[in-house]
C-alpha cells in the first residue's frame, strides 16, 4: 500500500493513489509505503529514481550500516519503531527511511501507530510541517511519546500485579498469572528501552550530519532531553519487576513449605504410635491376646495418646496455622 502526502498551508494532506498516473500528478513531501508490491516500487523507482530496499535488506542491515548516504547523494536511514499489540507480545518493527529530492521515503512492513499519530496531528496543526525534514523530526519525536505512553501502561499493569501479590490469599494459580503479567511487561520495559536507544542514534545521526536547521535541531535536542528522561522510568520499572519477581517466587516458596510442613508434622506424630506399636508387639512370647486381655485396648489408646500429643503441642506453638 502507498501513502503519498502534499504539503498544503503547513497541513499533511494524503492523497489518493490508485495508478501511476496518479503519483505522477502529484508533487508529494512524504511517500510512504506499507508492504508495498512489485507495481508500487517500480512506480516510484520509474517516477522519481529511487530503488527501494526490500524487506530482507531492511531487516538484515548490520548496526553500524544504518545510517549511510548513496552513491547518488540519497541518504538511508534505518530506524526501530516500537508496535504494541493487544493480543500477542510487543514488537519492534524497522522502518527505512530514504532521504531523496526533498522528499522523505519509508518504507516498513506494517502500519505502525505512530505514522498514523503522525498524520492525524498534521491535519489538526497547521504550520506544523514546513518540508520533508519536519516529517522525519515529527515522527521521531511522536515515537519519544508513544514510548512514553507505553511506560506509563507498564506502570499501570505493575500496580494491578502489585495488588495481587500483596493480596491476603496468594494461591499457586495466582502466582502463575503474576508470573505471565510480570514476563509480559519486563519485555515490552526491555523493547521500549531498545527503541529508545535507537531513536536517540537516529535523532544524533541528524544532528551531527547537519542536516536540520536551527529550528529543527532545537527539536531534535528536545526529543533527546524528552528520552533521556525517559531512562530513569524505564530503570525504575525493571527494579519494580525484579522486586514483583522476587515477592512472588518466595510467596511461590512459602506455599511450597506449607506443604512440606504437613508431611514433617504428620512424621513427627506418627512416629511415637510406631514406636509403642513395636514395643507391644515384641514383649510377648504368644500372641498378645492370650497373655492379656487389656493389651490392645491399652496399647491402642497409649498409640492414639501418642499421637495427640504432638499435635497439641503443635497447635500450641502456632505451627499448624
Amino acid at each position: 500500500m502507498i501513502n503519498v502526502f502534499v504539503l498544503q498551508n503547513g497541513r499533511l494532506n494524503q492523497v489518493p493513489i490508485e495508478s501511476r498516473s496518479d503519483l505522477e500528478n502529484v508533487a508529494p513531501v512524504w511517500v510512504d509505503l506499507t508492504d508495498p508490491n512489485d507495481d508500487e516500487r517500480a512506480w516510484v523507482k520509474a517516477i522519481y529514481g529511487v530503488i527501494l530496499p526490500g524487506e530482507d535488506e531492511v531487516k538484515d542491515i548490520e548496526a553500524s550500516a544504518r545510517y549511510y548516504e548513496a552513491e547518488n547523494g540519497d541518504l538511508h536511514l534505518r530506524t526501530d519503531f516500537l508496535l504494541e499489540e493487544e493480543e500477542g507480545p510487543s514488537r519492534v518493527i524497522t522502518v527505512a527511511f530514504i532521504l531523496a529530492k526533498k522528499m522523505l521515503f519509508s518504507v516498513h512492513t506494517d502500519d505502525l501507530p505512530v505514522f498514523r499519530l503522525v498524520r492525524m496531528r498534521a491535519r489538526s496543526r497547521p504550520g506544523s510541517i514546513a518540508d520533508y525534514m519536519d516529517v522525519l523530526i515529527d515522527l521521531y519525536a511522536t515515537d519519544a511519546e508513544y514510548s512514553a505512553d507505553a511506560l506509563e501502561g507498564i506502570y499501570q499493569n505493575l500496580e494491578e500485579v502489585s495488588r495481587r501479590v500483596l493480596q491476603k490469599e496468594f494461591t499457586d494459580q495466582d502466582a502463575a498469572a503474576t508470573l505471565n503479567a510480570i514476563a509480559h511487561e519486563e519485555d515490552l520495559n526491555g523493547r521500549i528501552r531498545r527503541n529508545m536507544m535507537d531513536t536517540r542514534r537516529a535523532v544524533s545521526f541528524l544532528m551531527r550530519g547537519r542536516l536540520l536547521n536551527a529550528e529543527q535541531f532545537e527539536e531534535a535536542r528536545q526529543i533527546l532531553r524528552d528520552i533521556e528522561s525517559l531512562d530513569g522510568h524505564t530503570s525504575f520499572l525493571f527494579d519494580k519487576i525484579n522486586f514483583l519477581m522476587d515477592a512472588t517466587v518466595g510467596f511461590i516458596n512459602i506455599n511450597q513449605n506449607k506443604i512440606i510442613k504437613i508431611f514433617s508434622v504428620a512424621s513427627v506424630a506418627f512416629l511415637p504410635p510406631t514406636l509403642i506399636a513395636s514395643i507391644y508387639g515384641m514383649n510377648f512370647k504368644r500372641f498378645p491376646e492370650l497373655d492379656w486381655s487389656f493389651g490392645y485396648p491399652f496399647a491402642l489408646a497409649l498409640m492414639v495418646g501418642s499421637m495427640i500429643t504432638p499435635f497439641w503441642f503443635f497447635r500450641r506453638r502456632g505451627w499448624l496455622k
